[in-house]
């Protein structure tokens, strides 16, 4: 039975590393191992059997010490009794568990992905406190319909690495003769997640960030362009006077981009079958870092984005910004050889990423930087997507426009509402954002799936997820249905943004 390495040992998802620290976030750990039998979580990486999580199920936050290029870096981790990380579960049942703190520092987890009863989001003090060290904190958490998601700090403890996967497996996904094989992605510093923020305040970890984007939030040409796109126009040609019109990429220089906590220096690699068939669940759990998969000279079917199925798509390239996950279920040669899935890194030539191959097969050295930059990442794909289960057809109840931007200058981010987004459960609730800067942002909805349902003013019936690209100047509606009363937060999955301000909520009425 095929069996994934991780650092030289062999990686089991059950449980997964966390971070402890407000403002920590690390990109994390492993393309994970599944081993058969039945125990509640487990290996995730090579094996085809899949173990549901049980009410015996324990996941521990705890320290770890990772080796990234020749040094030594102290991370967090999110591990089970038996010190496996990550966690599977089986679809349309309650994962029952105990989270216990085993660090010295505060923290709480956020299950990216699943769609809990609020008091139980694990976002700091909404409205549950922080798990202090040694606290434990029972949890029942919905498993939803299955699909590939993941849980992580909702504080700068995500740059540390306090991230993991959350795999959820239908019955058909129990039953299907293929392989599964989870990457998660990061981006990884040897400086405090603090340090790096301080840095970014200060102006001195950017690369190529020029723009004042506060003249737009709020303007009067950035009203009149978010209205023009929304109608189906493009925006663009919106008087913008005095202002620098160079698209900024990434903000941080990150030392190292790692998949499965591992550098393409040392990769995992992960033992596959001639003419098997493998599903990819990748997660990217980077904290500022948006990347393509890469699949070279091999061709895939995207099934599912954020854990949601879409009508497949066929390609070798595609695209994943952070809090994002693909589905990408391939068929391997019926020849032995060795398959590179590389990351590339957003608009820079690092890149990290796996290597599948068979047994025997010469796997040769694959450089951590390559001749080209990675693609930016633009909407068409999104335009591609059509799901599979979309929201039944009707009209929303609701209508708010939310408008993105910031102070590049002072690092400062914002989204604007044109007034406080409410809900009543029952309801369907429309939004319309804009960005008015230029930089991307990853919007993400706590407690909820919505559906893309127009782009730049042009109606689509477009995926379900839970995180969606906003490229500079672009518009985008989303609908959801006011299925989990709570104070939702909605915010940019850039770690750094969201600590700068880039967050708003969804409130229910009957929480007033």
């Amino acid at each position: 039975m095929p069996r994934r390495h991780c650092g030289g040992i062999v990686i089991d998802m059950s449980v997964l590393p966390t971070t402890n620290k407000r403002f920590n976030m690390y990109r994390r750990q492993f393309l994970m191992s599944v081993a058969m039998g039945a125990t509640a979580l487990s290996a995730l990486s090579g094996v085809r059997a899949a173990n549901a999580a049980t009410s015996s199920t324990k996941l521990s936050v705890a320290k770890r010490t990772l080796d990234v290029n020749g040094r030594s870096a102290s991370v967090f981790g999110l591990t089970d009794r038996s010190g496996k990380s990550g966690l599977v579960a089986d679809a349309e049942s309650t994962i029952d568990l105990q989270l216990a703190n085993e660090t010295t520092e505060s923290t709480l987890i956020h299950w990216h992905g699943l769609t809990p009863p609020w008091k139980m989001d694990g976002v700091p003090d909404n409205p549950a406190a922080l798990l202090k060290p040694t606290e434990n904190r029972a949890y029942n958490l919905p498993s939803g319909e299955g699909g590939t998601h993941w849980m992580h700090a909702h504080t700068l403890q995500e740059q540390n690495l306090l991230a993991a996967p959350l795999i959820v497996r239908t019955a058909a996904d129990r039953a299907a003769d293929e392989q599964e094989v989870v990457v998660m992605l990061h981006d990884f510093s040897f400086k405090s997640p603090e340090e790096l923020l301080d840095g970014l305040k200060k102006g001195s970890m950017s690369s190529g960030m020029s723009m004042d984007h506060s003249k737009m939030m709020g303007s009067m040409p950035g009203m009149q362009a978010m209205h023009q796109m929304m109608s189906g126009g493009s925006g663009m040609d919106m008087p913008m006077s005095g202002m620098n019109m160079g698209i900024d990429v990434n903000d941080i220089e990150y030392d190292a981009y790692l998949a499965n906590d591992r550098t393409l220096d040392d990769p995992d690699v992960v033992t596959v079958e001639k003419g098997g068939r493998v599903r990819l669940r990748i997660i990217n759990g980077a904290t500022a870092t948006a990347f393509t998969i890469d699949m070279g000279a091999l061709s895939g079917d995207l099934i599912a984005v954020d854990g949601r199925p879409v009508v497949a798509v066929k390609g070798s390239r595609f695209p994943i910004t952070m809090g994002q996950r693909l589905d990408i279920r391939l068929q391997l040669p019926p020849y032995q050889g060795a398959f590179p899935v590389l990351a590339l890194r957003e608009g820079a030539a690092e890149r990290t990423g796996i290597i599948l191959a068979t047994a025997g097969a010469d796997v040769g050295r694959i450089a951590a930087n390559g001749s080209d930059k990675g693609p930016i990442l633009d909407l068409s794909l999104e335009r591609q997507l059509r799901s599979s289960s979309p929201l039944a057809d009707r009209e929303p109840d609701r209508k708010y426009s939310a408008m993105l931007g910031g102070d590049m200058a002072a690092y400062t981010w914002a989204i604007q509402t044109d007034q406080p987004i409410m809900a009543k459960k029952g309801e369907r609730v429309r939004l319309d954002l804009m960005n008015m800067s230029m930089m991307a942002h990853p919007i993400h909805l706590h407690g909820h799936q919505f559906q893309v349902v127009a782009i730049n003013g042009t109606r689509i019936a477009g995926a379900v997820r839970d995180t969606v690209l906003m490229p500079p100047m672009a518009a985008l509606t989303i609908d959801f249905d006011a299925d989990n009363p709570g104070r939702w937060p909605l915010h940019c999955h850039h770690l750094y943004h969201m600590a700068s301000g880039m967050m708003t909520y969804v409130t229910y009425e009957d929480l007033i």
